[in-house]
Parts: C-alpha cells; structure tokens; sequence
C-alpha cells in the first residue's frame, strides 16, 4: 500500500502525540527520559494544529508518523527568516520506519513550502543523534547551515540544515 500524507485530525492527535514522545524516547533524545518537560511539548499535538500545519503519513488507515510545518511567520518557528518556512517534530513509528514514511513526510514540506509565494528556504533544527533523519535531509539537497546552530537549553545544541528553493 501507498502512504498518503493528509493533514492530522482530531482523532489523530492522541496516536500522534504518542508516536513522537515514543521515537524521542526510544531513541534516547529527551535527556531527562520519561521526566523531561519536552515530552508534554511532544505529546501536545492538538497545540500545534492550533498554530501551524501537521501532517500525518498514513498507510492501511494506520497512522505511521507526524511532521509540523511552520509557515512564515509561525509562532512555531524556531530559526526560520521572513522567508523561510520550517519543519519541527518529525516522527515516524518505530514499526514503521524504513518504509519511506519520513521521507514522504518531509517532501511533503517541501511542496508546501514552494507553494508560499515569497518563500526562498526551507529550515530545520535537528539533534546530531538523529542520523537516520539527517541522511533523509542530505539525499532530499539539504545542507547543513552550521552559522545557524543554536541551543535551546543549556547543554543541547542543535544542528540546521536548510533547502534552497
């Protein structure tokens, strides 16, 4: 079966929620685990919709995975300029990788971002732990922006990539 990317439901935020705070967690990205404050940030997926654009890869009515999509001027924007739109929280099941969910995901941002008039880049933060995403960013024509690295809290730095348009 196909994956389709479709715009998250209500029904979808309890799953989606849950896939996220369980790839960060299995993962080993959320340094205090099951107590770090980022996991409610995580969870949170009716909070996002309200402020940007999520997106789900489904496949057999399954959701396999999430991504959040800030458009210029999102509150949800961490690095973006006035000209780029960005992508945060991508998160795919661990049942589900490999199977091209993450990348549909993530192409999905790049078609909506070329279709914003006036958008030149597409912008993301990524943990240098999530190497399995990075080889997704590269193969898609990313680059890595390392003048634009930044730390969100103290002892966390996150590394950029950004998509020319």
């Amino acid at each position: 079966m196909d994956i389709t990317i479709r715009a998250v439901q209500d029904a979808d935020h309890e799953t989606l929620g849950e896939i996220t705070a369980r790839a960060y967690l299995a993962d080993g990205h959320l340094d205090f685990n099951e107590d770090d404050a980022y996991l409610n940030v995580l969870r949170d997926v009716a909070g996002r919709a309200a402020r940007a654009e999520v997106l789900v890869a489904e496949q057999g009515g399954r959701v396999l995975g999430g991504v959040t999509f800030a458009a210029p001027g999102s509150p949800l924007a961490d690095i973006a300029g006035p000209d780029e739109a960005e992508f945060r929280m991508l998160a795919v099941a661990h049942a589900a990788r490999g199977q091209g969910a993450g990348e549909a995901l993530v192409r999905a941002c790049v078609e909506r971002a070329r279709a914003i008039e006036g958008v030149t880049g597409l912008v993301l933060s990524t943990q240098r732990s999530m190497a399995g995403a990075h080889r997704i960013y590269v193969r898609l024509g990313f680059e890595r922006t390392p003048e634009r690295d930044w730390a969100p809290i103290e002892g966390l730095k996150l590394l950029t990539y950004r998509l020319k348009l």
